[in-house]
């Protein structure tokens, strides 16, 4: 199943990165979702995971994952742990992962599948990730897994010059725009919008 969703979801839709396929294909996606769900775990659609959040569709993990372009010196920031699947597959193809998570509940259960999983190089926070990790930073890559509707004036500034964004902006439960920050190396930033997308809001006290 986890081979037909790569071959028939994934690479069919574009992504082609050999690294990020082999990623998807290594993490075992049904361990991310409540048990309930894992008969759909490689279903093309995002599933409820719980206290209103959402584990993304495999195509847009791929993609995002993708547009990053990451290597093995890397080391990223992500916003909206969920399940940890986003961090998993992150973690298979750099060399430090963070990830911040706003619900309590969520961030232990995922801090916990992921070290019995043994993705070893994955740190969790509970927190705003709308401010980012201050303290880890600067990051060669940021990752958003939720809508904002802005780009966070934090994350921009704890991204490395000649680093990447990905990020979902728009309001809550409408089409977002999932969005590309690239910070140059003399700290000048561009944005491209790339495609619609729907994605739960970013929540916190930002608002």
């Amino acid at each position: 199943m986890r081979k037909s969703m790569v071959d028939q979801q994934i690479k069919r839709r574009g992504v082609n990165d050999r690294d990020v396929l082999d990623a998807m294909l290594s993490v075992p996606r049904h361990l991310f979702v409540p048990e309930k769900s894992m008969y759909r775990a490689y279903n093309d659609s995002p599933l409820p995971i719980g206290y209103g959040q959402t584990i993304s569709q495999p195509y847009i993990v791929a993609y995002m994952t993708e547009i990053l372009n990451l290597d093995k010196d890397s080391v990223v920031l992500e916003v909206g742990t969920g399940s940890g699947y986003q961090a998993a597959i992150l973690s298979v193809l750099v060399k430090k992962v963070y990830t911040i998570e706003i619900i309590p509940e969520l961030a232990a259960s995922a801090s916990e599948r992921l070290q019995r999983l043994e993705y070893n190089n994955i740190e969790v926070k509970n927190g705003d990730g709308y401010y980012g990790w201050p303290e880890r930073a600067p990051f060669d890559a940021i990752i958003v897994t939720a809508a904002a509707g802005h780009v966070p004036p934090p994350l921009i500034e704890q991204l490395k010059n000649g680093g990447r964004m990905i990020i979902p902006v728009g309001g809550a439960f409408m089409t977002q725009s999932l969005v590309l920050v690239i910070k140059d190396e003399t700290g000048n930033i561009t944005t491209q919008n790339i495609m619609p997308v729907i994605f739960v809001p970013l929540t916190g006290d930002h608002k």
